[in-house]
């Protein structure tokens, strides 16, 4: 009796199985043309992180810590600097003269972009970031810093103007 329950269980089991292969054979493939179309994704998607600038261009961030302190995965290490009257990075006293992410121990988990009181880090949806050495996985200010739309403004002018 067990032998015949278990020759019809998986008598079931094979049948559920190739049912559901047989509705899939007729279906239409669904391609991703990936790299030549990027993939959309959605707002609250958490890729690779940016540093934000003011409407003024100027850095968002204030070098308060609070970022790095957030982040369990100790991955974000920030070196502050004090602005002057000749040289001014951000609306504060202070900047991030220093600001790197290893994407290496990141985990993605958003506690430095909830953290942030200026909104100075979110992230972004960049998520290409394969590498041969672990080394290259430390993302620097240079490379997390959005650019200035002021400049990008000033450039596409002087361009149709020539």
């Amino acid at each position: 009796m067990n032998l015949l329950r278990e020759v019809v269980d998986a008598s079931v089991a094979l049948v559920k199985g190739y049912g559901m292969t047989l509705r899939h054979v007729f279906r239409p493939a669904i391609t991703e043309n990936y790299p030549d179309v990027l993939p959309k994704f959605e707002e609250r998607y958490r890729g690779i992180h940016e540093l934000q600038r003011d409407e003024n261009g100027l850095e968002k961030c204030v070098a308060c810590f609070l970022c790095s302190a957030a982040c369990p995965a100790n991955a974000i290490y920030i070196e502050a600097a004090e602005n002057t009257e000749k040289e001014r990075f951000s609306q504060a006293e202070r900047y991030a003269k220093v600001y790197n992410i290893d994407y290496g121990r990141c985990i993605f988990c958003g506690f430095c972009v909830e953290a942030c009181p200026t909104d100075a880090i979110t992230h972004g949806h960049k998520f290409e970031f394969a590498i041969y050495d672990t080394k290259d996985l430390i993302y620097t200010k240079d490379m997390l810093l959005v650019p200035d739309s002021r400049k990008e403004k000033g450039r596409k002018a002087s361009d149709q103007a020539a």
